[in-house]
């Protein structure tokens, strides 16, 4: 392994291609972030054609990207929020199947970086964070420009990573894809409830957020924009995973006009197939946002507590509703006051931009929705 230092105190690798047979890439922890760093994914595929490349991701997250082209494997982090002990039966695991070339290290924990260096990864790359650089052959300085809070786009982030590596960007797009049996999933689900997509529109409310409650804009401003919707003739779908069925039903019980409940009905595969097949989908700065749009569906996003500067690419499909109040950005996952941010966000600010997308859309005979400009 070949370490050059440059001017502005990062690190890259020099790197023969064909002394990488085998990469290890952890993920991230979460739905959001893990679809923002496919621009980085697709990258460095292009950048290693020939290696065998593993993506490891916490419980529940792999159907994420299961059809994803940049992958060999998928695996899960078996140790993840175990304890010490279970990092290291895992990183013990990991060195007896694999030899791994090369690691990317996406999050900025020191235990991720530690089960590399644990399962013997010849080569880690990842951010300078605190102590953790320690444990990484090849630490990668931030930009000052980020600052402490790394204020950055996730596509930015994961692209500065892969290009310390050698990969030439392949463009800041999201991507994802579907498999025959998740789309099958999807058709079946809908089926069931006796919904035809080539008949009606299909709006998704996504009301929650796993991050915490500060994040959720109020069920019952959901419940008001869904019956808008409904009464315009679409077929309103409460999308969200099983623990947060709590929050679809209180939207549903809150709405006068049918809506239809599929929280937890599917996996992350399943809720892909499903939600590429909306007109619109409405919801807060949570992962079913990025998901939207990795599929080029308009999206109407509640942002309360978090900074638009962290996902501020894609958004050509995004409509941000938010507010100007002096204590957001905060970042807290539970608001200590009166959760000001969203709940000064009223119905009404989304129920007309909503109404528009819908005018604006039309359904291809496959059951998606179709732009009248002709994109999908």
């Amino acid at each position: 392994m070949n370490v050059d230092r440059h001017k502005n105190g990062s690190n890259s690798l020099k790197i023969e291609r064909s002394e990488i047979r085998e990469i290890l890439v952890r993920g991230p922890n979460w739905v959001g972030d893990l679809v923002m760093s496919t621009p980085g994914f697709r990258a460095l595929r292009a950048g290693f054609p020939d290696a065998r490349i593993t993506l490891q991701v916490r419980p529940g997250l792999e159907p994420l990207l299961e059809a994803a082209p940049w992958f060999d494997s998928i695996t899960t982090v078996c140790s993840y929020h175990a304890g010490p002990r279970a990092l290291w039966r895992e990183a013990r695991m990991l060195a007896r199947r694999h030899s791994f070339d090369l690691g990317l290290c996406i999050p900025d924990s020191v235990s991720s970086a530690l089960l590399m260096r644990l399962a013997g990864v010849r080569r880690i790359v990842g951010y300078r964070r605190a102590g953790r650089g320690l444990l990484l052959h090849a630490p990668v300085t931030p930009a000052v420009a980020w600052g402490r809070g790394r204020m950055v786009a996730r596509e930015r982030f994961v692209l500065g990573l892969v290009a310390r590596l050698g990969c030439s960007d392949r463009g800041s797009e999201l991507e994802l894809h579907t498999s025959d049996r998740e789309e099958a999933t999807a058709r079946a689900l809908l089926t069931s409830r006796a919904i035809d997509p080539r008949a009606r529109q299909l709006v998704g409310l996504a009301p929650g957020a796993s991050y915490g409650s500060s994040k959720l804009w109020p069920a019952e401003y959901f419940a008001r924009v869904g019956d808008a919707l409904a009464q315009a003739g679409a077929a309103v779908l409460l999308i969200g995973s099983p623990d947060e069925a709590s929050l679809t039903a209180a939207v549903q019980a809150a709405m006068r006009e049918t809506a239809y409940d599929l929280a937890g009905e599917l996996d992350l595969g399943g809720a892909k197939a499903l939600m590429r097949r909306l007109t619109l989908l409405l919801c807060n700065d949570a992962g079913a946002r990025h998901i939207a749009v990795a599929f080029g569906i308009p999206t109407l996003v509640f942002m309360g507590p978090t900074s638009l500067a962290k996902t501020d690419l894609n958004l050509q499909s995004v409509q941000v509703l938010q507010t100007d109040v002096d204590c957001r950005p905060c970042y807290r996952r539970v608001c200590p006051i009166d959760h000001r941010c969203l709940r000064r966000i009223e119905p009404e600010a989304a129920i007309e931009p909503a109404l528009a997308v819908l005018r604006a859309a039309s359904i291809s005979p496959d059951g998606r929705a179709v732009t009248t400009e002709g994109q999908t």
